[in-house]
């Protein structure tokens, strides 16, 4: 359209925005840097803070920088393009461990803990977990899980062993993690947002590779749980891009839960229900990994709703603490075998059944309060079928899914934002 223009931005995207530009081939791109956050301030600190403030980076008035790249011609720096070739680097490295652990550390390529280092010999060994070749493509991932803004990078089986053997795992350990990779699912979001992801692992793998679905299941108390879940987030570092701060990775506050993730070994023994992969329409003791996004989970004793005494209704405490949540995620419930069995028992033969219990009711438009119809057919004119009701559910399904976990030993379960998005098969990547 041969028209300038000049994108605005808050400073505090700095880096992402012209490490994009760059990768774009537009390391000269002019961007005007404001004060943010912009939201949910008032026409006159706006007027203040942004209009005639100055700029972060520069220190100078933001409509004087404004009219300057809308009129100046572009230097012969701002004209330079250029392709940004990027590859692994090297195969190998070879030094000291303490220099080979500082290497990894200032090259993010760890969470900042120290890692076993991925030495030919554990990463060959690690490999023996599964039947799949090394140079085998097994996905692809990107900060956004979209490949739009932040394009996807591809990894191999053999990508995927290396982070397992940073993460402590065993080689027992890889169809899962082969099946949480190939989701393409980042274990670690860009969004400012601060989300955290889950996995719920389903069938006889549970204790074939020793996961943990007893006492303390969401804690650190099990090897497998602990190594997978800080595997999925080294694989999201070095092979999806993820958690570098202030380029892929802007959560406000932080999660601490984005070290190790949140994993699940439902408890289908202690289960009054069928187990939630059995629910997604696999078949029973078949090896199913199912993913999860959202805020988190918390203690249900949190809440107000939990109120104790000699009777609890717990149907209805849940009930009242899943209104509480909000909309984006909707809301998941981890119970312990106790409080599920309280649950069956209080007349909710399936999960399902109590899946619909919590689930809110669909927005109601009285006919009073509806606005009459724009025009009225003409004599003969077949009219406009009414559009679909928006369905009250996250993706993959319920917006209010129920696992089951924990030990029996009292009546504690956890609730949070976390949406379903979806089951995949892990016995494929044996």
């Amino acid at each position: 359209m041969n028209l300038p223009a000049v994108p605005i931005v808050i400073s505090e995207f700095y880096e992402q925005e012209t490490e994009k530009a760059r990768n774009e081939g537009l390391p000269g791109l002019r961007t005007q840097w404001i004060r943010g956050p912009v939201w949910a301030k008032t026409r006159e600190e706006l007027r203040r803070d942004v209009i005639n403030g100055n700029n972060p980076i520069t220190g100078k008035p933001v409509m004087q920088e404004l009219v300057d790249k809308f009129t100046k011609p572009l230097t012969a720096d701002e004209k330079k393009t250029g392709e940004i070739i990027r590859g692994k680097g090297p195969a190998t490295f070879t030094d000291t461990p303490e220099k080979l652990q500082k290497l990894f550390l200032d090259n993010r390529w760890t969470d900042f803990l120290p890692v076993v280092l991925p030495t030919e010999a554990l990463v060959n060994n690690m490999l023996k977990g599964t039947s799949h070749a090394p140079d085998e493509q097994a996905g692809k991932m990107s900060p956004t899980n979209t490949g739009n803004y932040f394009e996807y990078w591809t990894f191999t089986v053999k990508d995927v062993a290396v982070n397992a053997v940073m993460a402590g795992c065993k080689p027992e350990y890889m169809p899962v993690l082969l099946a949480a990779a190939a989701t393409g699912k980042e274990a670690i979001s860009v969004s400012d947002n601060s989300f955290v992801d889950m996995m719920v692992i389903n069938g006889s793998i549970r204790d074939e590779i020793g996961l943990n679905s007893g006492v303390g299941a969401m804690g650190p108390y099990a090897h497998a749980n602990t190594t997978i879940g800080r595997a999925w987030s080294l694989i999201a570092i070095n092979l999806g891009n993820c958690g570098k701060v202030g380029t892929t990775y802007m959560g406000v506050v932080g999660n601490p839960m984005n070290l190790i993730n949140i994993v699940i070994a439902e408890n289908e023994k202690e289960s009054p229900w069928e187990p939630f992969s059995v629910r997604k329409g696999f078949k029973k003791n078949e090896n199913v990994l199912s993913i999860f996004e959202g805020w988190g989970v918390l203690s249900a004793a949190n809440w107000r709703a939990a109120s104790w005494g000699k009777v609890m209704d717990y149907p209805k405490i849940i009930k009242d603490i899943f209104a509480q949540q909000g909309s984006l995620f909707g809301a998941a419930a981890i119970l312990s075998p106790p409080i599920a069995i309280f649950v069956k028992n209080a007349g909710y033969a399936t999960a399902q059944d109590f899946e619909k219990y919590l689930a809110p009711a669909p927005p109601q438009f009285p006919m009073a309060k509806m606005a009459p119809p724009a025009a009225t057919p003409e004599a003969g004119a077949q009219a406009k079928a009414p559009a679909p009701k928006p369905k009250m559910q996250g993706r993959g399904g319920s917006s209010m899914p129920i696992i089951v976990t924990g030990g029996t030993n009292n009546n504690y379960y956890s609730l949070g934002g976390m949406r379903y998005l979806q089951s995949v098969q892990i016995d494929k990547w044996r």
